[in-house]
């Protein structure tokens, strides 16, 4: 038996020195862009100066949201089955919110930056939930704060969240119908008085060149969550935190190609999740579908529509990795197949107007 053990106990350590080495390792290489591009799929690869120190761990940081197949998944209370469409005969070939709601297209369309935090899971949801009262309400100036939804939904109402160290969408669509969310801009926005709490958190160059007075993120801290607080961050903000709260009049999940378009078409944004594999980080352009390395984590962004390319049927989602990466921040992925799970944990909600 003591044999045995120390035998477990060898594989146990030899297999923990071996995800720590990977966890070192160069998060993109020329050898995984060139297998993306010579497979000649729908989409292209790329790699760029400011990824070359980049390693898997820094990625890895950036996947903070617990997929349908892992530990600790809790799905939404209740799913949506009821809509307005009649058939598939009524949806679109093709559909845009920032189009279809233009007095909305500074919300749904824009970028934001959740640093080096693994707050995707807050920024996914609060996103959504921001599109969705623009459309309610008209109110195209209010952002949402991200940074609310990180630090103060947690615990069994919010799924068990844990700020920069990763949450659940549903959790935080929960939260909302209970708590709301006070507005919050970018980190660009901190002490501008635009806003409640805005992003404390410094925006950096995802997988991009960086701008000027932008980081490599890299280059930045290891954040930890900040810290729940009841009051406005910023002091020349003239609102009040307990009267500034936007909330959602329930919550639920959305399930089938086919009744994710009409929701969109009905209430506007979707928060969804997807696997994250090593090949995604080299995303420039086109549909991506998963066609190489290692898987890194689950990752929630919004969609804001679909289409087909070249024959090739796409969801429109937008990530939250600063204008830089992808299609200007934004990227398309395969429609149809649950590519990547895209289609298996999809989560929205019924906004209230103030």
């Amino acid at each position: 038996h003591t044999q045995n053990r120390k035998m477990k106990y060898t594989i146990l350590a030899a297999l923990l020195a071996s995800a720590v080495a990977d966890d070192k390792s160069p998060a993109l290489t020329q050898d995984l862009v060139n297998a993306v591009n010579n497979a000649k799929t729908t989409w292209k690869a790329g790699i760029n100066k400011r990824f070359e120190n980049a390693t898997v761990a820094d990625v890895k940081r950036m996947m903070g949201t617990i997929m349908p197949h892992e530990k600790g998944y809790i799905a939404p209370e209740k799913t949506k089955s009821t809509f307005l469409g009649k058939g598939a005969s009524d949806i679109p070939e093709s559909f845009d919110l920032r189009t279809a709601h233009p007095e909305c297209s500074s919300i749904t369309g824009h970028v934001r930056d959740q640093s080096n935090c693994g707050s995707c899971w807050a920024f996914g949801s609060t996103e959504a939930l921001n599109d969705r009262y623009c459309i309610a309400t008209g109110d195209s100036k209010t952002l949402l704060s991200p940074e609310d939804t990180a630090a103060c939904c947690s615990g069994p109402k919010c799924g068990f969240s844990m700020g920069c160290n990763g949450g659940q969408p549903a959790g935080a669509w929960r939260w909302f119908t209970s708590a709301g969310v006070s507005s919050g801009g970018d980190y660009e926005n901190v002490d501008d008085g635009s806003s409640c709490k805005p992003y404390s958190l410094h925006s950096c160059a995802h997988h991009s060149d960086p701008s000027e007075g932008q980081p490599p993120c890299e280059d930045l801290p290891t954040y930890e969550t900040p810290k729940c607080t009841s009051s406005c961050s910023d002091a020349s903000y003239p609102g009040k935190y307990s009267s500034d709260k936007i909330y959602a009049a329930d919550s639920y999940s959305v399930k089938g190609v086919e009744d994710m378009q009409r929701e969109m078409m009905e209430k506007g944004t979707l928060s969804v999740a997807l696997e994250v594999y090593e090949d995604f980080e080299a995303y420039t352009g086109g549909v991506y579908q998963h066609t190489t390395g290692k898987y890194l984590g689950g990752h929630a962004v919004k969609m804001i529509g679909w289409g087909v390319d070249n024959g090739t049927p796409y969801w429109l989602c937008v990530n939250s990795w600063n204008y830089g990466w992808g299609e200007e921040g934004l990227f398309r992925i395969l429609r149809g197949s649950n590519e990547c799970g895209i289609e298996g944990s999809v989560v929205a909600g019924t906004v209230n107007a103030k």
